[in-house]
């Protein structure tokens, strides 16, 4: 029996290049209008009994998660990409079978001569009876 704590047997599902069109900034011309960010996930899983099955049941549904993940994202209001990125990975981790969530959050054009800004945070489910930072 595998140890649950023991985070070395996880696989990983990747999601790159999600394109989400948002509010967030800090400026009053960023927060007139939606923009584009892109967003990179890594979710941590053991898929050894799907790999074993074939069956959508034993792995994670990440048609659905990134459509839960496109209606938090396109309906929040953030000023920092690195709330954005929390409340990603919080979304992700309401999923039963993800143990660990990498999130990149990438904002084109946000500094002038910089094609890119970006955040990337990893989160990991809390055992039963753990506390936020």
């Amino acid at each position: 029996m595998t140890d649950p704590s023991d985070r070395s047997f996880l696989d990983r599902i990747v999601i790159r290049d999600l394109l989400i069109r948002c509010i967030v900034g800090v400026d009053d011309q960023e927060r007139f209008g939606k923009q584009d960010v892109l967003v990179h996930l890594t979710l941590h899983v053991d898929l050894r009994k799907a790999g074993r099955t074939d069956a959508l049941v034993d792995t994670v549904d990440y048609r659905a998660l990134k459509k839960r993940i496109l209606c938090v994202a396109e309906s929040s209001r953030f000023h920092l990409i690195e709330a954005l990125a929390q409340r990603i990975a919080d979304e992700c981790l309401t999923e039963d079978r993800i143990e660990q969530v990498t999130v990149t959050v990438e904002k084109p054009g946000a500094l002038r001569f910089a094609r890119i800004v970006g955040v990337e945070i990893t989160r990991r489910r809390e055992p039963a009876g753990g506390q936020d930072p």
